[in-house]
C-alpha cells in the first residue's frame, strides 16, 4: 500500500524539485547579461520537444547535434555566474557573525550619514559591504583597518586630503575591515563607454560577488547602491536606508 502511494506521488515530488531548481535558476541569472541568454535556451528546449511530438526528424536531427555541444556553449556564457556561484558555496552570511539586527540597523545610519555629507561636499566613496562572498582578495590589495563603522570615519578615510582616499573601503559586518583596495572593473559592454572608473569599479565587484556596494559621484553628487551587477539609484538618504535595508535585513530573514 504504502508502495503504491509512494508512486503515485513520487512524479508530484519530482516536479516540485525540478520547479524549485529551475526558479532558482531563474533569481540567479535575473538582471545579468545571461538572462536573455537563458531564455532563448528555453525556447530552443521547447521546439526540440515539439520536433519530437510532431515527428519533423530533420529538425530534431539538428537540435539533437546542438545539443552535444550545447554544455561547452553553456560554460563560456555562464562562465561568470557559474564563478560567482562556486566562490559562495559553503560561505557564511555577513551578518551571520553574532550581529543583532539592531546592529546592522545602526551601520546603515552609520553609512547614510557618511554618505549623504560626502554628495554634499562632492566627496568621491565607494564602500563594499561583504555578504557571502568573502572579499578577502580585495582586502589584501588594501589597507587593513579594523575600525568600527562610524560616519566619521568614513568620511575622514575618503578626504581628498587622506593618503586612503583612493579606491574602496570594505566593511564587514560592523567594521572597516580595511580601505583603499582595489576592486573588479565591469567589463559589461552597455556600461563602460558611459561611465567613469568608480562606478565601473563598483558595479565590477557587485558583478564578480554578492556584496552590496554604494557610491558617491564626485562629479554629479549621486548617491547609488551597485548590487548584482546593477544600480540602484538613491536619489535621497532615507532611500538609501530603504534600499540598504531590503538588501541586507529583509533578505537575511528571506534566507532563514
Amino acid at each position: 500500500m504504502t508502495l503504491v502511494i509512494w508512486t503515485s506521488l513520487k512524479p508530484f515530488f519530482e516536479i516540485a524539485i525540478l520547479w524549485v531548481v529551475y526558479y532558482h535558476i531563474l533569481v540567479f541569472v535575473e538582471g545579468t547579461r545571461s538572462f536573455q541568454v537563458l531564455k532563448g535556451i528555453i525556447w530552443i528546449v521547447l521546439a526540440f520537444l515539439a520536433s519530437q511530438i510532431l515527428g519533423f526528424d530533420t529538425l530534431n536531427w539538428l537540435l539533437t547535434k546542438f545539443f552535444g555541444i550545447s554544455i561547452i556553449a553553456v560554460l563560456i556564457i555562464f562562465q561568470q555566474e557559474l564563478r560567482q556561484g562556486l566562490a559562495r558555496l559553503g560561505q557564511q552570511d555577513l551578518f551571520n557573525i553574532g550581529l543583532e539586527e539592531s546592529e546592522v540597523l545602526a551601520v546603515i545610519e552609520e553609512i547614510a550619514a557618511a554618505t549623504s555629507k560626502m554628495a554634499k561636499y562632492r566627496i568621491g566613496a565607494i564602500i563594499a559591504l561583504e555578504r557571502e562572498t568573502k572579499l578577502k582578495t580585495y582586502i589584501e590589495s588594501g589597507i587593513e583597518l579594523g575600525a568600527k563603522v562610524s560616519a566619521e570615519t568614513l568620511l575622514t578615510i575618503f578626504s581628498p586630503q587622506s593618503p586612503m582616499h583612493d579606491g574602496g573601503v570594505v566593511v564587514r559586518g560592523d567594521r572597516i575591515i580595511a580601505s583603499a583596495c582595489l576592486f573588479p572593473l565591469s567589463d559589461n559592454p552597455s556600461f563602460s563607454k558611459i561611465i567613469g572608473t568608480r562606478h565601473r569599479a563598483a558595479l565590477g565587484l557587485s558583478e564578480h560577488t554578492d556584496s552590496v556596494v554604494i557610491l558617491v559621484s564626485e562629479e554629479t553628487a549621486d548617491v547609488s547602491v551597485a548590487a548584482d551587477g546593477r544600480f540602484i539609484p538613491t536619489a535621497t538618504r532615507e532611500k538609501l536606508i530603504e534600499v540598504l535595508k531590503s538588501l541586507l535585513v529583509k533578505e537575511r530573514k528571506r534566507k532563514k
